[in-house]
């Protein structure tokens, strides 16, 4: 069973001022598993961490992460703008889009931010946006899509159909051209994983740019400064599986580095990552209370969340793990499709779940909703998006976004219209 960084009468306390549902953050694990991160590449001069904003896009929660030198891997106007608003500029942000419209290439500009091109057409995209005078001191990177060359995420697929990177044959030409424009800072950069629970397959990938990087080198005599392997380390969301070892993990980019970049003699370089779900997702939980049980042809736990909270289970028939405070140790069990409101049948938290027998009023608390929870909330049926609150080392309890109103939902539109 999973151990909760709060107890039923913590949990009732904090439910008291919050209503449900709510998603909280525990803070101290998440400093505790940045440091994981960082010791894991501790050998690596310049290794930086880029949180992927869309994970988790709280200010307070990158505010959070920057105590540890983390930048802001931003994907849209939106998540730009956050970075700047909690001090991450320059080079601390890693642009990462695609379909990139002109005014997101300006923003970008503006901040200093890498811009990392994610098809070659783009390079012409951003001299029109940006219409430079000058590229001295600006980092350009690519992102490259190995296809077939890559083995398939169980998650996120087969590489040669994402609509994500460049070939090969592309990078060269690519970097060949920003060269030749005068552009003297580079990086390379790629992500063919989500949800990954296996090293080797992240260690494996660190390997592949590490070689791109020395063939890319030798025949465009192009130097990088960086490789960005992505994300893509995954957490254990069911019971029986393990988190990744980001020891094992640094110690194995570690040795493909030497073997590779250092045996070349190559610059050195540094290593980025754009973690996001690894980072927040464990220690993030969604809070919800028992409104309902129905009794038809099996039984249903109604709560007063939906998948508008949480949509992970019904877009793709992701497990999170449930608890219920207070009946860790209950002896009686039943079988239940754990539901919510909203006018569709896949609106689920799970399916034929065996849980301590529950009852209307019960807290129920859904693990591992640090990322992608939140981030991918909606207003479908009306339905408002929850607060966030943020469990600090001390025990203390803070708002980091209030739960929004009603007032909220109509601000876009314009009754006025409607009047005689």
């Amino acid at each position: 069973m999973r151990k909760l960084p709060f107890d039923k009468a913590k949990l009732e306390e904090i439910a008291a001022r919050w209503p449900t549902p709510f998603h909280i953050y525990d803070a101290k694990a998440i400093r505790e598993n940045a440091k994981r991160l960082k010791k894991a590449f501790s050998w690596n001069k310049g290794f930086r961490e880029y949180f992927a904003v869309k994970a988790a896009p709280n200010p307070h929660l990158m505010k959070l992460l920057k105590e540890f030198d983390f930048g802001s891997d931003c994907s849209s106007m939106a998540e730009l703008e956050l970075a700047a608003k909690v001090g991450n500029a320059g080079e601390a942000i890693m642009f990462t889009s695609n379909d990139t419209p002109a005014d997101e290439f300006r923003r970008a500009w503006e901040l200093g931010a890498i811009i990392n091109l994610d098809d070659i057409t783009h390079w012409e995209s951003v001299l029109d946006a940006v219409r430079p005078e000058s590229f001295e001191g600006r980092v350009f990177c690519c992102r490259y899509n190995p296809g077939p060359l890559k083995g398939g995420n169980a998650i996120i697929g087969k590489p040669e159909e994402a609509k994500y990177g460049m070939t090969r044959a592309q990078l060269f030409e690519c970097y060949a051209k920003m060269k030749a424009a005068g552009v003297t800072r580079f990086g390379l950069h790629t992500m063919v994983a989500s949800n990954e629970l296996d090293p080797d397959y992240i260690i494996d990938t660190a390997r592949m740019l590490f070689d791109l990087v020395a063939a890319l080198s030798a025949e465009t005599g192009v130097e990088f400064e960086f490789v960005n392997i992505g994300g893509g380390i995954g957490i254990p969301y069911r019971p029986d599986q393990q988190a990744m070892d980001l020891s094992m993990v640094g110690e194995g980019i570690e040795k493909a580095y030497k073997e590779t970049i250092a045996a070349a003699g190559l610059k050195p370089l540094k290593i980025f990552m754009e973690c996001g779900r690894c980072i927040t997702g464990p220690y993030g939980y969604l809070v919800s209370r028992v409104l309902h049980i129905k009794n038809t042809y099996r039984l249903y736990a109604g709560l007063d969340a939906c998948m508008s909270n949480l949509m992970r289970p019904a877009l793709y028939g992701a497990y999170h793990e449930i608890v219920v405070p207070g009946k860790e140790d209950c002896g009686e069990t039943s079988v239940y499709d754990v539901t919510g409101s909203l006018c569709e049948n896949n609106d689920k938290f799970a399916i034929q779940r065996m849980l301590p027998v529950l009852a209307p009023g019960d807290l129920v608390v859904i693990c591992d909703a640090g990322a992608h929870g939140h981030a991918m909330g909606f207003q479908y049926n009306g339905k408002l998006r929850s607060a966030e609150l943020l469990l600090e080392s001390d025990g203390s309890v803070r708002e980091i976004r209030r739960a929004e109103t009603l007032d909220d939902y109509f601000a876009t539109l314009d009754f006025s219209a409607l009047e005689d």
